[in-house]
């Protein structure tokens, strides 16, 4: 095989550290508002006079923008420049959430939500396309991966734990008015320190006809997920929605082969080890996403825990997912190639999803729950983090952005499957437990029991799905990921003159 050049290095960014900080700071921000809200939710469902039926679209109305746009908010960052997309989505998304904050009514609480979406498919991609750039040194890469990986691991357990601390001693407007510091800290220090590197913007006209395709497609996909959580999988509305995605996203596809300045190059996605991320790792957030749910209902349903007493429940993930992508998967990414961290890191949180599988009315959290998510965190803070350089690794630096936002829309579509699969899997395992024993229930309190005890088997039955789940992202990340441990010195994607090709990182094969 012949030897292929390394791309020329460039002088490093002395003030990139610093610039991690701030990238970091608003990635958590972003992370931090998929899980706060949640616990906000019914205390302003209540104060804002919004009904049953209409109370998801808090969640829906930003999911919805936010996967949808993500591609063109990737795509404009590699058009308009990474820096001033990323503070320009900073500061729109701290507009959005005063105005979240400050609702007073459902339309503008909705409004609000769909605004955060729409800056937030701007800022999430600007952020990791900007770390891309910035950080070129193998070893360099690693750590500052490793610190972002953490905090897009580990970010929504501790919104829950901010989130109930905010509704449970301030109020539900809290959970939007606290993103206006994060916003506006972030944005200053990314105007004052960021240094996006010359020559790495991608001016081609934009892609019109892809922009309305793969929105639209993505909106269907994601609210197809939803619906079904709600209206069922037959509903036929939730089958029109699939059905409409699938064609919308097929026709992106054709549409992408052709155009000669296309919003996703396929390039992006046809390489091999970049698939092998964004599938595994959005087959690892459905499990995620799904644990979330279920852990929440347990710890405040089954067992009685406030708000705050939940948050603090999640701590030993968190713990777990800061020593596996800062001491783990850091120190091991420039000696081992990354599936060999990935699948492992899967099996490993497997492992602790297996355990949860256990679970029952009296089950003890120092005795299972504890342990169950360190093995969880370790695991998923160990896969996440090569998962993160690897998506963006070797890319053609003007295509940074739209690869950035792959990741994101990975997360965000895997995040809306979780929600509503393993929701569904829940909600029928429980009825179907419930009806079989009902003859046995004849007092209030047996009743009450039985309640309790068909949750905890609908979560169980659930959880079941996730370690095949995260079982077979195990399995397509060392099968699919095949590139070497990275070499020491510059890798693609660092900013120097730029080909009609892709860039092939420095890695030993």
């Amino acid at each position: 095989m012949p030897k292929i050049p390394a791309t020329p290095a460039i002088q490093a960014d002395s003030g990139r550290w610093k610039a991690l900080i701030f990238i970091a700071l608003a990635q958590l921000m972003v992370v931090l508002d998929a899980t706060i809200v949640n616990i906000a939710l019914p205390s302003a469902q209540q104060d804002l006079g919004i009904s049953d039926g209409n109370r998801q679209w808090v969640i829906t109305a930003y999911a919805l923008a936010f996967g949808g746009l993500l591609l063109f908010g990737g795509r404009i960052a590699d058009l308009w420049g990474r820096k001033r997309t990323f503070i320009t989505g900073l500061i729109g998304f701290a507009a959005a959430s005063a105005l979240g904050g400050a609702a007073t009514g459902e339309a503008m609480m909705l409004g609000a939500r769909a605004l955060q979406g729409a800056f937030g498919a701007l800022l999430a991609p600007a952020a990791l396309s900007l770390l891309a750039v910035t950080f070129t040194d193998a070893k360099e890469r690693a750590k500052a991966f490793g610190i972002y990986g953490a905090i897009a691991g580990g970010g929504g357990a501790v919104g829950l734990i901010l989130g109930g601390f905010l509704t449970e001693y301030l109020n539900w407007r809290w959970t939007f008015f606290v993103n206006i510091p994060f916003a506006i800290v972030a944005a200053v220090g990314a105007y004052l320190v960021v240094r996006e590197p010359e020559g790495t913007r991608n001016r081609s006209a934009l892609d019109i006809p892809g922009v309305i395709l793969s929105t639209l497609g993505l909106v269907s996909l994601v609210y197809g997920f939803t619906r079904a959580e709600s209206a069922g999988w037959s509903d036929a509305g939730t089958i029109g929605l699939f059905v409409g995605s699938a064609v919308l996203l097929l026709a992106f596809v054709l549409t992408e082969a052709k155009v000669k300045s296309p919003l996703l190059p396929l390039r992006v996605l046809t390489d091999r080890n970049r698939g092998g991320v964004y599938l595994s790792l959005g087959l690892a957030v459905i499990a995620m996403f799904g644990l979330f749910l279920f852990l929440t209902y347990y710890l405040q349903v089954v067992k009685g825990y406030t708000p705050v007493k939940t948050g603090f429940a999640f701590l030993p993930m968190i713990a777990g997912m800061i020593v596996g992508s800062t001491q783990i998967g850091t120190r091991l990414m420039t000696r081992v190639p990354p599936r060999l961290l990935m699948a492992p890191g899967f099996l490993t949180a497997g492992v602790g999803m297996l355990l949860l599988t256990q679970l029952e009315i009296g089950t003890s959290y120092a005795g299972l729950i504890l342990p169950a998510q360190l093995l969880l965190g370790l695991g998923m803070g160990t896969a996440f983090m090569p998962a993160m350089s690897l998506a963006t690794l070797g890319v053609d630096p003007r295509d940074a952005g739209v690869a950035s936002a792959m990741v994101n829309t990975s997360q965000q579509v895997g995040g809306a499957i979780g929600t509503a699969l393993l929701n569904t899997i829940a909600a029928s395992a429980t009825t179907a437990y419930l009806t079989d024993h009902a003859s046995g229930a004849t007092t209030p309190a047996a009743q009450k029991l039985l309640q309790l005890q068909g949750m905890v088997e609908g979560y169980a039955a659930a959880i079941w799905w996730a370690v095949g789940i995260l079982a077979l992202s195990a399995t397509i990340a060392f099968v699919l990921i095949n590139t070497g441990k990275p070499g020491t010195g510059q890798v693609a994607g660092s900013g120097a003159d730029v080909d009609d090709e892709v860039k092939i990182p420095v890695v030993a094969h």
